[in-house]
């Protein structure tokens, strides 16, 4: 039976830690990574023009499917062409940054924030 040295076995789970907080993404960087998204999906009611269909806000959405729609548009698997050119241009990498900039942002709906939604302001 073989024996792992501890140095070994430490240096392996610090190199598997990197690989897992890299897989987190940065909301700093995503936030410059995404400059051009907001340019649809930043504008409330945002309507794109054909074929016509109101374009999701994605300002909260869930980590894991933005990341799969964007690996979905760039392998084709998703359709849309603006959408499959913009997802061409990002490695994986700057899609974990981009997920994790638009899951750190509050989701609004109809022009409101959630935290006035839950505190009964109105917008």
């Amino acid at each position: 039976m073989r024996v792992i040295h501890p140095i070994y076995a430490l240096l392996v789970g610090l190199c598997l830690m990197g690989s897992v907080s890299a897989q987190q993404g940065d909301p700093e960087e995503g936030k410059i990574i995404a400059y051009t998204c907001n340019g649809c999906h930043g504008i409330p009611f945002q309507q794109n023009v054909y074929p016509t269909y109101s374009v999701p806000r994605i300002g909260g959405q869930n980590y894991g499917y933005i990341v799969a729609a964007l690996q979905a548009y760039r392998d084709g698997t998703r359709k849309h062409p603006t959408m499959n050119a913009q997802a061409h241009t990002l490695s994986d990498e700057d899609m974990h940054h981009v997920a994790a900039y638009f899951v750190s942002l509050t989701p609004e709906v109809d022009g409101s924030t959630s935290s006035e939604q839950d505190s009964g302001e109105n917008p």
